[in-house]
């Protein structure tokens, strides 16, 4: 089932700024090796803030709004490494996306007050990955009822709130790290 969205204008100028159109299989085209490069260029504008839709960027990981959200407070928790594969992260790079998946579980906890989450990774095009050559974690909030008759019937998903707004709870419960840049 596709689900339509019922908002998208507001994304066109992050899209057309930052994401090109594919990523190869180095990285180069990949928005979130793109958002991993970010330099904070003048100084006076943080790699994390509404305008990027980064939460946190360490060391190993990057924590990033879904462009294309199931619902509200949908995020992406990343390597900072193009990787496809699970098993080519090493050690380290593995305890770091999964203390990264545990903030993020963390915020979104704090700030939606949900009844439970979603926490999972799509690896392959077969596995419904739309970002096949970097894995990425996504993490969600969910509700007891959350599939209503918009989802149901009309195969559109009702958004609540802007990824800006979004971002700035998030970014509010977002737990303190020594390196969020």
């Amino acid at each position: 089932m596709t689900l339509e969205r019922l908002w998208a204008g507001w994304r066109a100028r992050y899209v057309s700024e930052l994401v090109p159109a594919a990523a190869a299989d180095d990285g180069s085209g990949c928005f979130l090796c793109a958002l991993a490069a970010l330099s904070d260029g003048d100084g006076t504008t943080p790699v994390v803030s509404e305008s990027t839709l980064l939460l946190e960027r360490t060391a190993h990981t990057l924590t990033v709004m879904n462009l294309y959200p199931y619902g509200s407070g949908h995020l992406l928790v990343a390597p900072r490494r193009h990787e496809s594969a699970l098993d080519a992260l090493d050690d380290d790079e593995t305890v770091a996306l999964a203390r990264a998946q545990q903030r993020a579980v963390r915020a979104i906890k704090v700030a939606y007050r949900c009844d439970g989450l979603n926490l999972g990774m799509n690896l392959g095009v077969a596995a419904g990955a739309g970002v096949p050559g970097h894995l990425h974690v996504h993490a969600l909030p969910r509700w007891g009822g959350d599939t209503n008759f918009m989802t149901a019937v009309a195969e559109t998903r009702v958004l609540p709130e802007s990824l800006v707004d979004g971002w700035h709870k998030l970014h509010a419960a977002w737990p303190t790290t020594e390196a969020r840049a």
